[in-house]
Order: structure tokens, then C-alpha cells, then sequence
């Protein structure tokens, strides 16, 4: 009798397992707006983890002088969600395993609001959303999504016509909840490091020209969404490109300061959505 039950039992288990498995997606690579084409992958790709880097794809605003047929093809990479993709993903992945005991799968996700694959991302990253333009319906995904309790952590935005841009689809998600500067006191800043001593960090531009701004941003924000609960549920980084920062760790020509900074709060935001 107990091993007819212990044969049902490793039935049914490796059942449940083999349909999980077979409702994973496939991991895929999307051609990228800098050329990140040939960038290796790393060997744990289809390896479960704790945590992924989940990056979201979205339709950008059509351009002003009409070329929208360029733009069509988002869902195939190529356009502003894809930014700085994937150097920036698996660095930041990259520097969670090694300082933190958080099992991250070295290689991103990206994520499409329209297919219900957010579900299984907790934690979200939107990089450029001064150029992104959600559907309603997408909207009403996101919104339900951080809503369950998951966490957008958006990026590499600058100036005010940006943040009218990014503004203009965060209404859609939450048309009734403000969005406000974060307190230094605030938990997300002390997860495991102590952030109160932040500044702007610039995109890869300040290896050029040495500025740290871009448009007219030239202060920083660290804004957020709470839920009722007081929970941060959107952390935005304005007037920053903390993707560069990731991107551009290992990049001897950038400043070792500010990847140093985009690092440590990238963790902070990875720790709090987990924690919180």
C-alpha cells in the first residue's frame, strides 16, 4: 500500500513539474538599438533562480515625423525598450549573486504586458519610459500586476518633455495615485546599503562630454508610487541613466563613482521588492 502511494505521489509530482516546464517560455534575444547582437549568453539562461531581470518591452511614442512603420515592430526589439539590452541586465544580475546571497539567474527576461508573462516577474525594469506609450489595456495589466504586490523599478528618462511623456502613461496605471519624491529615511535606501548620500548618475554621454545631465534634468529624482499600505510600488530614477551605470561597470572610461552608486541602489530596489 505505501509504495502504490509513494508511486502515485512521484507520479503526480513529476506531472506537475513536467507541465511547468512545458509552460515556459523559451528564452529569447531581441535585436538591440546599440548592437549588443553577439553578446554571450550566459550558461544558466534556462536555469529557475530566486530572482530575474525582467525588462519590459513596450510600444514607444510615434516619432513626430511620421515614420511610425519603423515602430510597428516593437514586440521584435530594436526600439527604445531594448536600451542598453542586455549588457546592463545580466551586470546588474551579475553583481546581485556576488553581493548578495540571492540566487539570480544570470540571464534577463524580457517581459510583454499583453501576453500575462509579467505574472511571473515580481520585479520589472523599464528603461527610456519618456518614450513609451501604453495601451489602456496594457496599462490595466501593469496596474494589476503591481497591485498583486510586484514591483516596476523605470529608468534613463530626463528632462520635462520626458516626463510628460512618462507621466502621461503612468496616469493610465494609476490615475489616482500621486507620485512623490522618496525620503531619504525610507527603507528602500537602507535595504543592505545605506543611500543617503546620493547623487546624479549620467548615461554614457559624460565619457564624451563630461556632463552629468540631459535635456533640461538636471536635478535628480527618486520618485515613487505607494500602494495603501505604504509600499513603494513604482521606484522611478529621473534625470538619471542607471542602466548606463550597469552597462558600463566594467568600462574603464567611465566613472568608477557612479557605477559604484547605480549598482548599489539597483540591489536596494531588488532587496526591497522582496522584502516588502
Amino acid at each position: 500500500m505505501q509504495l502504490r502511494r509513494a508511486g502515485a505521489i512521484i507520479v503526480a509530482t513529476l506531472a506537475v513539474v513536467s507541465a511547468v516546464y512545458a509552460f515556459q517560455r523559451p528564452f529569447r534575444k531581441y535585436p538591440t538599438v546599440e548592437g549588443y547582437d553577439n553578446f554571450p549568453i550566459p550558461r544558466d539562461f534556462q536555469e529557475p533562480g530566486e530572482w530575474t531581470f525582467g525588462r519590459l518591452m513596450y510600444p514607444p511614442v510615434a516619432p513626430r515625423n511620421g515614420g511610425v512603420e519603423f515602430f510597428a515592430s516593437w514586440k521584435e526589439g530594436g526600439t527604445n525598450w531594448t536600451m542598453d539590452y542586455p549588457r546592463s541586465d545580466r551586470h546588474l544580475s551579475a553583481a546581485i549573486r556576488r553581493l548578495t546571497r540571492i540566487h539570480a539567474r544570470g540571464a534577463e527576461e524580457p517581459t510583454d504586458l499583453d501576453d500575462g508573462d509579467v505574472f511571473n516577474r515580481p520585479w520589472l525594469y523599464g528603461v527610456e519610459v519618456g518614450h513609451w506609450d501604453l495601451t489602456d489595456s496594457q496599462a490595466a495589466t501593469m496596474r494589476e500586476f503591481l497591485l498583486r504586490g510586484g514591483f516596476f523599478m523605470c529608468d534613463d528618462f530626463h528632462g520635462t518633455v520626458e516626463w510628460s511623456f512618462f507621466e502621461a502613461s503612468m496616469h493610465k496605471v494609476f490615475p489616482d495615485r500621486p507620485i512623490v519624491e522618496i525620503e531619504s529615511g525610507n527603507p528602500i535606501f537602507h535595504t543592505l546599503y545605506d543611500l543617503d548620500q546620493r547623487y546624479q548618475v549620467p548615461g554614457e554621454q559624460y565619457i564624451e562630454t563630461g556632463q552629468i545631465w540631459e535635456k533640461d534634468g538636471k536635478q535628480p529624482h527618486w520618485r515613487a508610487i505607494y500602494d495603501d499600505r505604504g509600499r513603494i510600488m513604482v521606484a522611478m530614477c529621473f534625470n538619471m541613466d542607471l542602466g548606463d551605470s550597469w552597462e558600463h561597470a566594467d568600462n574603464p572610461e567611465y566613472a568608477e563613482r557612479f557605477s559604484a552608486l547605480g549598482i548599489r541602489i539597483g540591489i536596494n530596489y531588488v532587496v526591497y521588492s522582496m522584502t516588502h
